[in-house]
């Protein structure tokens, strides 16, 4: 389940591809898989217990932070709005 888990964040990173044209120069980018699992590793989980908001909050917070260290690129809220909805609906469906 969890691989599974993991296969869709990557498809959604990988599908916005924050890195545009500079992706393909990054050899060892694999879909963003480490960025995925960095996200995963740090989301608290026990979701069910807090309110939506609070949740996108700190899934927004994540995708924003690993992928800012990750690559050395500034994004905003806005930018990461949608992969974070996107992420936020895959963890609801486990």
């Amino acid at each position: 389940m969890e691989d599974e888990i993991l296969k869709k964040v990557k498809h959604v990173l990988n599908d916005w591809n924050p890195l545009g044209e500079y992706a393909c120069k990054i050899h060892d980018l694999n879909e963003y898989e480490i960025e995925a699992n960095d996200i995963l590793f740090n989301i608290d989980f026990e979701i069910t217990s807090k309110r939506p908001l609070e949740v996108k909050k700190q899934i927004q917070k994540l995708v924003k932070d690993v992928l800012t260290q990750a690559f050395n690129i500034d994004l905003t809220n806005e930018e990461c709005r949608i992969p974070t909805e996107k992420i936020y609906q895959i963890l609801h469906e486990k």
